[in-house]
């Protein structure tokens, strides 16, 4: 392919190249800063958890830690001397302090080892409540060594309402055997109400359960969730395995992904989660994603549609400059290189046969009695005799290298690298013989058709000084076989030793 085809198939489609590989690399950023949006947006996500599970961890603890401090010291002062025999009301205000009136707590009750309220810190007398079969109490009953107990949720039978856990702590006789239990009682919306107080977004959830499972409360708020056992569960396993830890998961109640961060709370058998739904994590970075996305993608678009446009517009371009580059070195009306084109051709293909010692040959063509043809017939008709003799050349000089021009008027060249005497005399004849059967009437002429004489010279070695002493030589023999009475080929020869020039005469048939 020609040099400047190559340029106007390349060009464009490389511009395109570029293009698609600027708008491949904003992409590529955009989806690099996305992705560290994506990172950013569940850091501060997870920082978020972290700070709202570790203040709703010591908010609870520190409760917890108040009451059961009540509870510690209710069971000091039913250990001093006549705390028994103390008037009841004064008796009330050495066992229980302020802590059991607080919002949200329950009584503070002494239960004997039958399993009835001996005292209590909201009535006096105390309320006649059997309690034996709670288990706060049976736990203590069975085992002296529990220490501080936190029970599964109840119904206070006391009051009837606000479902509630108990804190109890085991009485024992200086002998060590079971005296009785200190209970506390603390109402589980205060839990609720933590719980509300916390930011989540509407798809995020909070849970505070036992250490074997239990539900104690849970955020968004079911009443049914109070009290179910989630062992088994694949969340729960994973909070046993460790004191605190994060992941990804499903919540077995409501089926949702959300990201979890929990912990234990120290001291106490309770499990608490805080999780942040994931659609709520990336809610903000999705339409941030969804506006960057589009920018960028319209971006793109447009880059590679200008381009696109761009490269059309190009490739017209160099398509039209090619079809004047054309036009400049072809001759019109004939559709064969003109003169100029010619004599470059010419030049360049001397120079190459002089460097590698190969033949170059010539042919000199002129139409004969052309000047008769066009008084007799007509210019238009001398046109179309000029672009049916072209034909001829053409369709004998095909090899790729070959170049056949109008040398000027009615005359025509064709140069043939690499061929030799005899080669471009068997080229000449066949061009010779060819215009001849065209048959076209030339009544001016011998032959009385239109007919073409040649002339062959043929450059090897050193037998021409310059590519142009080539041409003369060309026209030397071509106007020998116009004297010989046209219609022939005819090849120049330079003798060695002789005193002119030979030409040798080729028979036309």
């Amino acid at each position: 392919m020609p040099e400047s085809n190559t340029m106007v198939t390349r060009r464009p489609n490389f511009i395109i190249a570029i293009s698609g590989i600027l708008a491949s690399a904003i992409l590529a950023i955009a989806v690099w800063v996305l992705a560290q949006m994506h990172d950013d947006a569940l850091r501060r996500a997870q920082d978020s958890v972290f700070n709202v599970s570790l203040l709703v961890e010591r908010d609870v603890s520190r409760n917890l830690e108040i009451y059961d401090l009540s509870i510690r010291a209710v069971i000091e002062g039913l250990k001093r001397p006549g705390v028994l025999e103390l008037e009841p009301s004064l008796r009330q205000m050495l066992l229980f302090d302020g802590s059991a009136s607080a919002k949200d707590m329950g009584s503070i009750l002494v239960i004997d080892e039958a399993g009835k309220i001996k005292f209590d810190s909201q009535s006096v007398p105390p309320r006649r409540v059997y309690l034996g079969d709670r288990d706060y109490f049976k736990v203590h009953r069975d085992s002296p060594n529990v220490g501080l107990y936190v029970s599964h949720p109840f119904m206070p039978r006391a009051t009837g309402a606000d479902i509630s856990i108990g804190l109890s702590r085991r009485i024992s006789r200086p002998d060590g055997s079971f005296g009785g239990v200190v209970v506390g009682t603390m109402r589980l919306k205060y839990f609720r109400s933590l719980f509300e107080g916390m930011n989540l977004g509407a798809g995020g959830s909070m849970a505070l359960m036992l250490s074997d499972g239990t539900m104690l409360m849970r955020r968004p708020y079911d009443p049914k969730t109070i009290g179910i056992n989630l062992t088994g569960t694949s969340n729960y396993s994973r909070f046993l395995e460790q004191p605190s830890g994060d992941f990804f998961g499903t919540a077995a109640i409501d089926g949702v992904e959300r990201w979890y961060a929990f912990r234990h709370i120290d001291m106490y058998p309770l499990i608490l989660d805080v999780a942040l739904s994931t659609r709520d994590i990336y809610v903000e970075w999705r339409r941030r994603a969804w506006i960057i996305g589009s920018l960028i993608g319209a971006l793109d678009l447009t880059m590679i549609a200008l381009a696109v446009l761009f490269s059309q517009q190009m490739r017209r371009r160099l398509a039209a400059e090619e079809e004047l580059r054309m036009l400049a070195r072809t001759d019109g009306l004939t559709g064969v290189d003109n003169r100029r084109s010619f004599e470059e051709s010419a030049e360049n293909e001397w120079r190459r046969a002089q460097r590698n010692g190969g033949p170059l040959s010539l042919l000199l063509i002129d139409v004969d009695s052309f000047k008769g043809f066009n008084d007799l017939y007509g210019h238009s008709a001398g046109d179309d005799a000029l672009i049916d003799v072209a034909r001829c050349i053409t369709q004998n000089v095909r090899r790729p290298g070959d170049t056949a021009a109008r040398y000027g008027g009615e005359e025509f060249a064709v140069l043939l690298p690499d061929t030799d005497q005899a080669g471009a005399t068997c080229i000449a004849e066949k061009i010779r013989a060819s215009v001849h059967v065209l048959g076209l009437g030339h009544v001016a002429s011998s032959h009385h058709v239109l007919t073409v004489s040649i002339g062959v010279a043929t450059a090897q070695g050193d037998a021409f000084a310059t590519s142009r002493a080539l041409v003369n030589a060309a026209d030397q023999a071509l106007y020998g076989a116009k004297d010989a009475g046209r219609n022939r080929v005819l090849a120049y020869r330079a003798m060695a030793g002789a005193a002119g020039n030979t030409v040798v005469v080729v028979p036309g048939s």
